[in-house]
């Protein structure tokens, strides 16, 4: 298996099948809180097998499906049945499922006992190249990710074989993030998408796109500076997302072709068709669905709120070489009319 490190105690694994062994060392852990959802039961059945295989005692917890686990209600369940369960500060907390669960069960467990160890089995692409990177977990209490804290888990396994099972519309999903990735700092991935498109083999993007994740948030891990080039594509897109109702990938899709747009008007960057070229390859939009323009620059604007009035978004100089400058109303508007509002 692939091995990345993010500081001295996080690693990712990435390959075939459930590493041997799964769990980290750890002599003093008893029991094991496997967390999950509905559609990735199967998945934790077999990691809690291979935990009892190890020597812990597993008990397995089915969180709510999709956003609806990452609510206070579905915490305090959490909670109330990790303490039932007698989990304590040496036991582990393990996180199978996709990015709403890492999530979830991240900030649970950096809050149980004030902090357990944590692992992510990420079972969608989606997931594994982007939520389950980067130590940031969060639940939504008055908007989306409000709460939450930045841990890394101990280790996170992405199994390839799981990823490789996936839907169609699963694997684009995961897809935009990569591409993503690939302009930020990996060029080969977008050739590969560019000319593979859906096909493109999972055990060559999946390493790149978290090797760029690793690089950045181990340079930047609470986001003061460079981990906020992760925010390509996100600015407009998330706008696209909540206004329209569009999924995440879709949306960093659409959002990718706006900062490209406005990228040529800023930066000169002469690879817009590329970018539109690459996603549509791969079957992502390109252009937002019929939603209201004023709603979109309104949920921009949070985004302005937040940064003292000043709006900055992440930009490309050129496939490789991103830059986070701010922008003007007239430079989100050009971005708009790229993807058709």
């Amino acid at each position: 298996m692939e091995r990345f490190l993010i500081g001295a105690e996080s690693e990712i694994l990435v390959g075939r099948g459930i590493p041997d062994p799964l769990l980290p060392a750890n002599e003093s852990r008893r029991r094991v809180a496997v967390l999950t959802q509905p559609g990735a039961v199967d998945v934790a059945e077999r990691v809690a097998a291979r935990i009892a295989a190890e020597g812990a005692e597993p008990f397995l917890h089915v969180m709510p499906d999709g956003d609806d686990a990452k609510t206070l209600p579905a915490v305090e369940s959490a909670y109330t049945w990790l303490a039932d369960r007698q989990i304590g500060r040496t036991d582990t907390l393990v996180a199978v499922g996709g990015g709403a669960v890492t999530d979830a069960g991240g900030f649970v467990a950096a809050t149980w006992m004030r902090g357990i160890e944590a692992v992510y089995v990420p079972t969608t692409l989606l997931g594994a190249v982007d939520a389950a990177v980067g130590g940031k977990t969060g639940i939504n209490v008055g908007g989306k990710n409000l709460v939450g804290v930045f841990r890394h888990p101990r280790r996170v396994v992405v199994d390839l074989d799981v990823l490789e099972a996936l839907p169609s519309h699963l694997k684009r999903e995961g897809a935009a993030e990569i591409v993503k990735a690939g302009l930020l700092a990996a060029p080969d991935v977008v050739t590969t998408y560019r000319e593979r498109g859906i096909d493109a083999p999972l055990e060559e993007v999946v390493p790149a796109a978290i090797a760029v994740k690793v690089d950045i948030v181990g340079r930047d891990f609470t986001e003061k500076g460079d981990r906020a080039l992760l925010n390509l594509g996100h600015t407009i897109g998330h706008g696209v997302e909540f206004a329209a109702g569009v999924s995440h990938g879709q949306a960093v899709a659409i959002g990718l072709v706006a900062a490209a747009a406005v990228s040529e008007r800023r930066c000169g960057f002469a690879d817009g068709n590329l970018v539109r070229d690459t996603l549509a390859r791969v079957g992502l939009p390109v252009q937002a669905p019929p939603v209201d323009r004023a709603e979109v620059i309104r949920l921009i604007g949070l985004d302005k709120k937040h940064r003292a009035g000043r709006l900055h978004m992440t930009l490309l100089e050129a496939v490789g070489r991103p830059v986070v400058t701010e922008v003007t109303d007239e430079d989100v508007g050009y971005g708009l009319e790229a993807i058709g509002l």
